[in-house]
């Protein structure tokens, strides 16, 4: 059995549609369908149960699950929401839950791979690169991430299983519905062309121009590529970046969906006071160390990327289910 966490999430559903596609269909996902709209990423996917996470933690540390056989935990599960400020409750479930869950797999000798996240750079002041110098939070969320991250690190000479923990850079693509004002730029410049025919942007701050802030934007097929080496081919245990090291504007990302959908425009609009001091105006991931460590499948181009994407939102948004 696998287990996937997050699994009705955007990452967490688009790793059950891959493993579907390798063949794997004896997987447990483990969610929260309180918001009513992410089950709707399940219905194109074979897994054998579902658990709801927090009588899965408890199973978890009944013993339930002792002497199961269970080849790798996907820890994808996690409060994303950037804007969330109660630090109390961020730390309980991206924190202590990843707790119990890493501790449970170290225990059995169970694979762990787990989403940490390009938000432990802070700002960026001090680059990309893995390791304490360049990491800070800019917001409970990045915090909750990175006291993880530090944690994992202190573990990992006691581990005698895998444990990999990787942070997303700017991921976009299929099944991020749910997410509302949490999901990519290009799902979000999807639908604002689609609708009014324009691509709104910010205005430029701190020095830089209209709509120039530039990320590193990974394609989630490729984030789940990531994922599957080290499930498939093994590695070091660390925790690494997952982004593509090219850093991409906004501007460009909204050509890049101009030129898919063959419409739009682009305008401008204030940048938002509430996020002032708390954005990160550029990622860009320094790869060095997953390259080291073996990964060599590359990364979608951003324009073709963005072209299957928006065909694939078109085409109704949601991955269809296979006998």
């Amino acid at each position: 059995m696998i287990i996937v966490t997050g699994g009705a999430g955007f990452i967490g559903s688009n790793l059950v549609h891959a493993l579907n596609a390798r063949g794997h269909k004896d997987i447990l996902i483990v969610d929260d369908l309180a918001d009513g709209e992410n089950y709707k990423n399940l219905r194109g996917l074979h897994f054998i149960d579902y658990q709801q996470k927090d009588d899965f933690l408890h199973l978890i540390e009944e013993g339930d699950f002792d002497g199961t056989d269970i080849d790798a935990i996907f820890h994808e599960g996690a409060c994303s929401d950037t804007m969330e400020y109660d630090v109390n409750y961020m730390m309980k479930v991206n924190y202590s839950y990843s707790k119990a869950l890493l501790h449970f797999a170290m225990g059995a000798r169970i694979p762990f791979f787990y989403a940490s996240s390009a938000s432990t750079y802070g700002g960026g002041k001090h680059g990309f690169t893995e390791g304490g110098r360049c990491e800070d939070a800019l917001n409970p969320y990045a915090f909750s991430k990175l006291a993880f991250d530090r944690y994992v690190r202190q573990v990992i000479p006691e581990a005698r299983s895998p444990i990999v923990g990787l942070k997303y850079f700017n991921v976009y693509g299929p099944q991020e519905h749910h997410k509302g004002k949490m999901a990519s730029i290009f799902y979000q410049l999807y639908h604002q062309i689609m609708e009014t025919g324009e691509a709104r942007l910010f205005r430029g701050t701190d020095g830089l121009e209209d709509g120039e802030q530039r990320r590193d934007f990974v394609y989630v097929g490729d984030v789940v590529r990531v994922n599957l080496h080290f499930f498939e081919n093994g590695g070091e245990s660390g925790v690494y970046n997952c982004g593509t090291g090219v850093a991409h504007s906004y501007n460009e990302a909204a050509r890049a969906v101009i030129a898919a959908l063959g419409k739009g425009k682009i305008v401008y609009r204030d940048f938002p006071e509430v996020l002032r001091g708390k954005y990160q105006n550029y990622t860009q991931a320094d790869t060095t160390a997953l390259l080291a460590a073996g990964y060599d499948g590359g990364f979608t181009p951003m324009e073709e990327a963005v072209k299957d994407y928006c065909d694939f939102l078109t085409a109704g948004g949601y991955f269809s289910y296979a006998e």
